[in-house]
Parts: structure tokens; sequence; C-alpha cells
């Protein structure tokens, strides 16, 4: 009997050893990398929005901007490259942070700090509150997998490896970290919980979708796009925590340290998962029993 994975096998046909996979398998090391990736994503976006002043406006297009150029160098891409994939995944989490910030908030002294009366050039925000900009991007987020769904491409993140199906698969990932980032702003600030009581509601649900893997009612493939999104929140608010000012609740390590610290681990993630898929791909590859023969 193999190794326990966590939230891997999407209800899947096994992928064909004739088809070069464009994404990475989802194993409990994806998790780890994905939570610090959206950490990194919270406070690197904080870092440009709020430290350098540069506002939710100019820094979402910015950022959208770099989404859009990694996203390109992922999809022409003909295999699965951790660092080209990783990069994708940590933009559209810079993104998503400004992203929701500007949907959510406005410039009240709510959200501007130190007696501020703006941030950056252009609109401030649209103030939707969390409430609202979390039911738009839910509903587009349905729209995307309804359109997913429309066209007949798999679901199964290990099986995508043509451009339709990647680009809904980035679409959605997209979405799903900006509605993170609302669902995790909400909890810091909003909900009472505070910081660290989000975070651990979020461990908490996790645990659940993690103990539902053995539920035959449930698809896996569902409990994977929930917990892509709820680890979203968990990044935002363990952001928030290493960031905010102790008087909130926070650490007070201020988004440049905290996102270089970040960077450093992310990088060392990437780089390992790199030495892995190459040796994964390498010339004994071949000699390796075929996936099709060991799904059984």
């Amino acid at each position: 009997m193999g190794k326990p994975e966590v939230l891997t096998d999407l209800d899947a046909a096994s992928t064909s050893t004739s088809v070069m996979k464009k994404l990475p398998e989802v194993t409990l090391a994806f998790w780890i990398m994905k939570i610090a990736a959206t950490t990194l994503g919270e406070t690197a976006g904080d870092l440009f929005a709020q430290t350098l002043k540069l506002g939710y406006f100019l820094t979402t297009i910015a950022l959208f901007l770099i989404f859009v150029v990694t996203l390109v160098v992922q999809l022409r891409s003909s295999r699965y490259n951790p660092f080209f994939y990783w990069t994708v995944i940590l933009s559209t989490s810079m993104a998503g942070t400004t992203m929701s910030d500007f949907m959510n908030r406005d410039a009240s002294a709510k959200f501007l700090s130190g007696g501020a009366t703006s941030l950056g050039w252009g609109p401030q925000g649209l103030g939707l509150g969390y409430p609202v900009g979390a039911a738009i991007l839910i509903s587009i987020l349905l729209a995307i997998f309804l359109a997913w769904k429309v066209s007949g491409m798999t679901f199964q993140i290990r099986d995508i490896v043509t451009f339709r199906g990647e680009t809904l698969f980035w679409s959605a990932i997209l979405v799903s970290n900006t509605l993170g980032t609302s669902m995790g702003d909400f909890l810091s600030d909003s909900s009472g919980l505070g910081y660290a009581g989000g975070a651990l509601l979020v461990i908490g649900v996790l645990a659940v979708l993690v103990a539902m893997m053995k539920t035959p009612a449930v698809p896996n493939v569902l409990l994977f796009w929930i917990a892509f999104v709820l680890t979203r929140p968990l990044g935002a608010t363990a952001g928030d925590f290493l960031t905010k000012p102790v008087a909130k609740g926070g650490l007070d390590l201020g988004t440049a340290g905290s996102s270089a610290v970040l960077l450093a681990i992310l990088f060392g993630l990437m780089a390992y998962a790199q030495v892995r898929e190459r040796r994964a791909t390498g010339p004994r590859s071949a000699e390796r029993e075929p996936v099709t023969q060991r799904a059984g």
C-alpha cells in the first residue's frame, strides 16, 4: 500500500505516460508551498500598496501585469517547471491581495492608518465591503467552473495538459486567491476572531476536509478546490499576524522583513521541488513501472 497523501486523489483516471504533465502532483509538499506562497502574497501585496504607498489601484494594475507575464511563461512551457508554476501562484496571490483590497476597502480611517487621507494615485477603493465582495467573487468563480464543466475539460489537476485547460485552471486560481484574501481579511478584521483565531478556524476546517477524503459521497476534486480557497485566508491571516502592530494582535515584523524571509523560504522550497522533478524525469524514469500499470 502506498504512502498516504493529502487531497491528492482527485478521482482521476491515471495520467497517460505519453503526455507530458504541465502541473504538479498534489501532495503534502504542494500544500506547504501553497501556504508559503499565499502568505508571501499577502505581505508583498501590502508592502507595495500600503508600506510603499502605491495604493490599491496602481498596485493592482502592476501586479496583474506581472501575473500575465508569469502566466505566459507557464503556458509556453512544454512541461512542468516548479519555478514557473509557483511564480504564477505567487503572482496570483499578490494580485489577489490588492484586487480584494481595492474591491472591499475605501479611503475611510478604518483602512488608512496614521492619519493618512489617501493612499497612492487613483481611486482608493470601491468600498464594497467583505460580504458583497465575496459574493461577487463567488459568482465569478462559479461562472468559471460552469464554463469549465460545459467545455468538457477535466477538473483533475494532474490531467490538465492543454492550453484551454490551463487557461481555465489559472482563471479559477486567480479568482480563488482573491476570494481567499477577502475571507482572510474578514476573519482577521471583522469577525472578532483576530489573526490567530482566524488562522485556527481555517486550520480546523482544513482538518475536516482531510477527514472527508475517505467519504465516498464527497468527490476529492471538490475537496481540493475548497481547500485551495481556504489556504488563501490561512496565508492572509498568517501574513497579517506577522506584519500588523502588536496592539492589533500582530508581531509587527513589518511587510518588508516578513516578505524577505518568506521569499527565501519559498525560493528554497521551489529549488527543492526542482531537484525532485529533475530526478523524477531523469534517465531512470523511463525504466520505472508505467503509471497505468500501477493504478491497481
